[in-house]
Parts: structure tokens; sequence; C-alpha cells
């Protein structure tokens, strides 16, 4: 996937904590989504917390943090029942997503279409809903923060109409 194209659709089975969610649905607002399993030991001690840390420094309204269960292995242990225990338990209110399977493909659509390498992996999207950044593993938070804050000043710019402008 290349970023600054308009982020590929998500193909998702089930929402969880939301009501179905759609790209478009999110426009003009900045999307940061992880693609994790809840078996993965980088998604459970890095990344989700690290969702759940920026859910809670940024406004909803400008900064969408959604989850994507991509699940590519382990597809007996990691099911529907099992995330709703592990989301509760660990109090992950942030809208989750269960990547869909199709055809017997142990690699989940959403998965295939951002050519993920596997788990954790973050998207950036900016207000426009192009893909601006993907990260397989864990962005250190100062460097999401920092990049979070570049997009924001984009869509404030956006916004303003001074995209280009000069000061």
């Amino acid at each position: 996937m290349t970023t600054g194209q308009l982020a590929p659709p998500w193909q998702v089975s089930r929402w969880f904590n939301s009501a179905p969610l759609t790209l478009a649905d999110l426009r003009g607002r900045v999307v940061v989504a992880h693609a994790f399993q809840m078996l993965c030991p980088g998604c459970a001690v890095h990344a989700l917390p690290q969702m759940q840390r920026v859910r809670q420094t940024f406004p909803a309204d400008r900064v969408a943090v959604i989850g994507l269960h991509t699940v590519f292995e382990h597809h007996e242990a990691q099911g529907p029942l099992a995330l709703e225990a592990f989301l509760h338990e660990y109090r992950y209110a942030f809208p989750v997503g269960v990547d869909a399977h199709a055809n017997g493909d142990p690699l989940p659509l959403t998965m295939r279409a951002y050519a993920m390498q596997g788990t954790p992996t973050l998207m950036l999207i900016d207000a426009q809903g192009r893909l601006r950044e993907q990260h397989f593993g864990v962005l250190d938070d100062l460097a999401l923060g920092a990049a979070l804050g570049r997009l924001l000043e984009e869509a404030d710019d956006a916004e303003a109409g001074t995209i280009g402008a000069n000061p």
C-alpha cells in the first residue's frame, strides 16, 4: 500500500464498542488505527495501551482511535467471544472491528488490502482519508504524537484554507 493514496476501505465482519464505521464516516478527523491480535505480545503489551493513551490524550472529535482485530494465526483461540472478553477485561472502549476473512484464506481482507506484514501495524489516515503512514511494530509515543500533531495542523490549515499560503 502506497502512502498518500486514499486508504482502502476496511473489510469488517463485526464491530465492538461502536456501531459499524467506515473511513468515510471518519472524514474530517485524523484516524489512528492499529491492526492487532489479542494473543500478539507486542499488541497486548505496547500497541493497545498506546491506543488507549492516544484516546485519552486527543479530543475524539479531532482524532479517531480504531482497533482492527486482524487475526492471521490461532484463529480458534481469537474468536469474537474471546475478543469481547479481552476488550472488557482490559477496558478498551475505543471501536474495534474484526477484520473479515473470505474463502478460507487465513489472511484477513483488510490485512491484504493494506499489504500488512503482521501485527501490530499502525496506520495513520489524514482528515481527507489518505493513508499517510503505515508502520509495522509499535511507534514510539513521542514520534506518534509528533505525527499526529502534523496531521492535525494540516487538517486545521485545510479547514482554514491556508494550505500553501505564505505567512
